[in-house]
């Protein structure tokens, strides 16, 4: 697939919760399915995830959140998405979320929720069956 049509993913690892293995995982995952990934690194606030995916064109961001802050950062996050008029970015939640909590995310716009030990395979199919073309609002 030529680069100019590579998925492009964002995976951020926002708040302060220091543990990023999975997040690498999911990033190399996503790679070696020929997507091209933006890895931001540790300790992100809200703004930087946005500001980054606005600066990167992505169409994807996959938030990694294994605090217990994913109540107070993803609303965040969707807010500023929608201030930037970035309707059409898919936006993905990993990591420890409960499940009472995942209701509630989904409302907000998140498009797809993965707790540990989902297979890396259904976090790349899911992408590719909804990742949509800049200018469409995504799922």
């Amino acid at each position: 697939m030529p680069s100019d049509l590579r998925i492009r993913v964002l995976v951020a690892k926002p708040g302060l919760d220091g543990h990023d293995r999975g997040a690498k995982v999911i990033a190399r995952a996503l790679r070696d399915a020929g997507m091209e990934v933006i890895y931001t690194g540790l300790r992100q606030t809200p703004e930087m995830v946005v500001n980054a995916s606005l600066q990167e064109d992505v169409q994807v961001i996959g938030l990694s959140i294994l605090s217990g802050a994913h109540n107070a950062i993803v609303p965040r996050v969707m807010d500023l998405l929608k201030q930037n008029k970035m309707d059409d970015v898919l936006v993905l939640v990993g990591g420890i979320i409960p499940d009472q909590d995942i209701e509630g995310l989904k409302k907000i716009g998140v498009a797809g929720i993965f707790q540990p030990g989902t297979p890396m395979d259904d976090i790349v199919k899911f992408i590719r069956a909804h990742v949509k073309p800049h200018g469409v609002p995504a799922v």
